[in-house]
């Protein structure tokens, strides 16, 4: 089914891009939650009509995540974890985990933006890459540190 994006989808594409999707993926999710309408010939005609208007809010958006980006490149975060006498860590730093810190640091990230596929489960410092818009990302340093025992 073909399908005009409404809404940026990291792995699919670009909001006004038209995409062949898969017609249960497009009826079950992409259309209910507004992310795509099917491509109609109407559909295309009025997405053409406005696409000066969503430019210039694509172009605002994304002039906003540069100085989001900005703030955020070389932030560390620093977390303990407890460690065990063989040196393994006992938990690990989670995506959430990340998320907060963030929020605590006065940044609104959404957690699709941060790129950490498994929690981080070693001493040290990691490198985590925030997606704040097509072509915008920042590093951040995560450190974990061994927990002082009581």
């Amino acid at each position: 089914m073909k399908v005009i994006l409404r809404k940026e989808m990291r792995k699919i594409g670009h909001p006004g891009q038209v995409k062949n999707v898969a017609d249960g993926y497009a009826r079950n999710f992409l259309l209910p939650n507004g992310i795509a309408v099917e491509a109609t010939d109407a559909e295309l005609k009025n997405w053409r009509l406005g696409e000066e208007n969503r430019k210039k809010r694509i172009e605002k958006a994304v002039a906003e995540a540069k100085k989001v980006a900005d703030k955020l490149t070389g932030l560390e975060l620093s977390f303990t974890r407890p460690v065990g006498e063989a040196g393994q860590v006992f938990g690990s730093v989670s995506k959430t985990d990340v998320l907060k810190r963030l929020k605590a640091a006065g940044h609104e990230i959404d957690k699709e933006m941060v790129e950490l596929n498994n929690p981080i489960k070693t001493l040290g410092d990691t490198d985590l890459e925030i997606h704040l818009k097509p072509g915008v990302s920042a590093k951040i340093k995560v450190k974990i540190a061994a927990q002082p025992a009581e």
